[in-house]
């Protein structure tokens, strides 16, 4: 899953980046408005975390503009400001949740794991395929009952297709979604992960099939 953070604090950016990141989120970072604008135009994203007071566009209008363009991006506002009227104003604009500074960390995980759940589970943290049953929230993997060890990678691969089961899925989509702008991504590193995911879930009755010159499918196994 990945997530677009837009602060102009930089100890605190990095802070949340790492934190997120250590999470298994690929995500990006930018500093104002208008970057923040730029990237959402051209990418789509699971998550935006958006400070109110950043320079140049302010975070207001960077939300007005998201929700103009019809985009249903998940949107957690971080801000100083206090005041009823701005957190009236933010919610009206389009924000899912609000979190005034300073918070702890914990908080804002938990307030981002839920507002993605919401955003790509239809409100519920479970998807199940075949054998296969994936609790986004707590991210593990269980199949017929087991816990099956995935590394972080092969987590978010199954994650992405099992969320989209029965369609093409990219490598470029699931890069999009696994790395982000400053994580370099090795020409074989998708095959690779796909290759290994395939044989861990091969008794779970569903298959990754290669899609030539298209991707990845996963389905489940005729009977």
């Amino acid at each position: 899953m990945r997530i677009l953070i837009v602060e102009d604090d930089p100890l605190l950016a990095d802070g949340l980046t790492r934190s997120l990141r250590q999470g298994d989120y690929a995500v990006d970072c930018v500093g104002d408005g208008l970057k923040a604008d730029h990237a959402l135009a051209a990418q789509d994203y699971d998550l935006l975390i958006l400070d109110l007071g950043i320079p140049g566009v302010d975070g207001f209008e960077v939300l007005r503009r998201l929700r103009r363009r019809g985009s249903k991006t998940p949107v957690l506002v971080l801000t100083a400001r206090d005041a009823l009227t701005d957190r009236v104003k933010g919610l009206d604009l389009g924000a899912d949740d609000y979190l005034t500074k300073p918070f702890e960390l914990p908080e804002l995980e938990a307030r981002a794991r839920a507002l993605i759940r919401r955003g790509q589970a239809g409100g519920t943290s479970t998807i199940t395929n075949g054998s296969l049953t994936m609790d986004t929230a707590g991210r593990r993997v269980t199949m017929d009952g087991t816990p099956l060890e995935l590394t972080a990678r092969e987590f978010g691969v199954l994650e992405v297709l099992m969320m989209r089961s029965g369609r093409v899925v990219g490598k470029e989509q699931l890069a999009e979604k696994l790395y982000g702008w400053d994580e370099e991504v090795g020409p074989n590193a998708i095959e690779v992960c796909v290759h290994r995911l395939r044989k861990k879930i091969e008794p779970a009755r569903v298959t990754i099939r290669t899609i030539r010159g298209l991707g990845y499918l996963l389905e489940k196994e005729r009977a």
